[in-house]
């Protein structure tokens, strides 16, 4: 069943005006309970917008957008419903940060859900678990964190409203390569345990291809495909074309391949391209007697 349904979605910046832009133009999609979605496009494609219109933060223009089956929009009482329902962290969610210490923080959200002391208090214990932070990093003050640290316990005062679905816009952005892998690292370990649905928002297509069961790319306000990665990743000339960098390792296939190599065009990962490339030698072997 779709835990997120746009039906003819249009959003318009500036209507009536000389400023009017398109954001986002008769987009349909479909998402479904727990899958991992990566939502990728260049600076100005609408993904941004796009995902904003999935917790109320923004209203169409025209067409609709369905959660659990509801236009949330006809009743503005189920809008802090639906912002309970989907989680939304901004890019650089460490800059939010305000309380005295990070399990106030974490705690915000629930308080604001009107939750018990004890239920709010094991929502925050569980979180920090998920995002990997200490008791006592929970008793320090955010400001006292890594910037890595900051950014996860950012996500946990998210997470700790027990969204039906975890949008993260950028959830990578600014970190080095080691705290880039440890913050999907706890996305995947979040949706295991969870199982909810997750929508990733990213410009790396190294990362959205490691984690996603289906990629929806946006290319001026309209959707130009929503597939699983070796769908998309098949189309690697036509994503070039619209100025997106496919990952390093298809770039690397494509080449051979222009070299003479015959391999799959959908190879988006290293892991895959080292199985392949293994078969393949091992066969040469064995057509020479080796």
């Amino acid at each position: 069943m779709a835990i997120i349904k746009t039906e003819d979605l249009t959003y318009v910046y500036g209507e009536k005006t000389p400023f009017r832009h398109v954001a986002l133009d008769n987009v349909n999609i479909e998402i479904n309970e727990g899958e991992i979605i990566g939502i990728i496009g260049h600076t100005g494609s609408g993904k941004s917008t796009l995902i904003q219109h999935f917790n109320g933060l923004l209203k169409p223009t025209s067409g609709r957008v369905l959660v659990d089956g509801e236009d949330f929009f006809k009743d503005k009482k189920k809008l802090r419903e639906v912002r309970f329902k989907v989680g939304l962290v901004f890019q650089y969610p460490e800059y939010q940060l305000f309380e005295e210490t990070v399990a106030k923080d974490i705690a915000y959200g629930p308080k604001n859900m009107g939750l018990d002391g004890d239920e709010i208090d094991r929502r925050v214990k569980e979180s920090a678990r998920l995002v990997g932070l200490t008791d006592e990093q929970l008793k320090s003050s955010p400001f006292d964190l890594s910037g890595g640290q900051k950014r996860r316990a950012a996500i946990a005062g998210v997470m700790a409203m027990e969204p039906k679905v975890l949008i993260l816009d950028e959830p990578a952005s600014g970190l080095d390569p080691r705290g880039r892998e440890q913050i999907f690292g706890m996305i995947k370990q979040y949706h295991e345990e969870r199982g909810g649905t997750v929508l990733i928002v990213s410009h790396s297509m190294e990362d959205i291809a490691r984690y996603a069961d289906r990629i929806l790319v946006m290319n001026e306000g309209k959707v130009f495909c929503f597939d699983k990665p070796p769908e998309v990743f098949r189309r690697s000339a036509e994503l070039e074309s619209i100025g997106l960098a496919v990952p390093q390792i298809t770039r690397i296939i494509n080449r051979l391949n222009e070299m003479g190599c015959d391999l799959p065009a959908d190879v988006y990962t290293v892991k895959y391209a080292e199985g392949l490339i293994a078969e393949r030698l091992g066969a040469a072997r064995k057509n020479r007697g080796v």
